[in-house]
């Protein structure tokens, strides 16, 4: 479909003798956020992992803006990793960089931007996160959770991605800085025209931000479409996300 950015077909992963997925089917639009959803061990990580290229499934093809991840060139898979900016869940910042050297890295490393204006626009992308220019020259140990987070994800944006993953993006975070931080993402994507995949098992984020998400288990996609849609799929996993405790609350206080 013209309108896709990642396809999923038929993806089967393993580790040894242990499967991980077993015929995943996905697709995710031009333009939405969209949810990997899933109790511990369902593979959404790993699935994640697999569209980024850091892992191979066993079979099945991905295919991402337009392009087979499993039948292209080393040059065509780092020029198309160009295309795409990753917020992993713990950040991932590099402890011995400040803030600005950690954003900058791919800037420096991949453009022949003279080091002013690689400055420039680090601070843009600063800015563009929400954090102040005088985060800048911190290290990540000096930074709180919310700050990494927000710093990590300015690392992504540094190359102006058209396409954005995210791992559990608000894991961590307490209920005021998680609903700032989807805020954000919210922002960004209707500024910089962003599709979106994130990680997540915050109901809040389904409930406010995601557009459409696929749940997982028992090693394969078991419900995908719209919060609508997906509620009102029958499968156990489904039930006790959406209709426990913690779902039934969250419904009630729904917008």
């Amino acid at each position: 479909m013209k309108n896709t950015v990642v396809t999923v077909t038929d993806v089967v992963t393993m580790f040894g003798r242990k499967m991980v997925h077993d015929g995943i089917s996905l697709s995710v639009r031009r333009g939405e956020i969209y949810g990997l959803l899933g109790g511990s061990g369902s593979g959404k990580t790993t699935l994640l992992k697999e569209m980024i290229m850091l892992l191979r499934p066993w079979s099945g093809e991905i295919r991402v803006l337009g392009r087979d991840l499993t039948s292209m060139s080393r040059r065509d898979a780092e020029f198309l990793r160009h295309r795409w900016g990753v917020l992993f869940q713990a950040g991932a910042l590099y402890s011995s960089l400040t803030l600005e050297e950690n954003i900058g890295i791919k800037l420096r490393e991949y453009t022949a931007l003279p080091k002013d204006l690689i400055q420039d626009v680090v601070r843009m992308k600063i800015r563009m996160v929400g954090l102040p220019d005088s985060a800048a020259e911190l290290y990540p140990a000096q930074l709180s959770g919310g700050m990494v987070k927000r710093a990590a994800l300015a690392r992504a944006l540094a190359m102006d991605p058209e396409l954005l993953f995210l791992d559990e993006p608000t894991s961590g975070l307490d209920p005021v800085g998680a609903e700032a931080f989807d805020n954000l993402i919210l922002k960004l994507r209707e500024t910089l025209g962003l599709t979106v995949v994130m990680v997540t098992h915050d109901l809040d984020s389904i409930w406010t931000i995601v557009d459409r998400f696929a749940v997982l288990g028992d090693k394969k996609v078991i419900a995908e479409g719209t919060l609508q849609e997906v509620r009102e799929n029958s499968h156990p996993v489904v039930r006790k996300f959406f209709w426990g405790a913690r779902g039934r609350m969250r419904s009630r206080n729904g917008r």
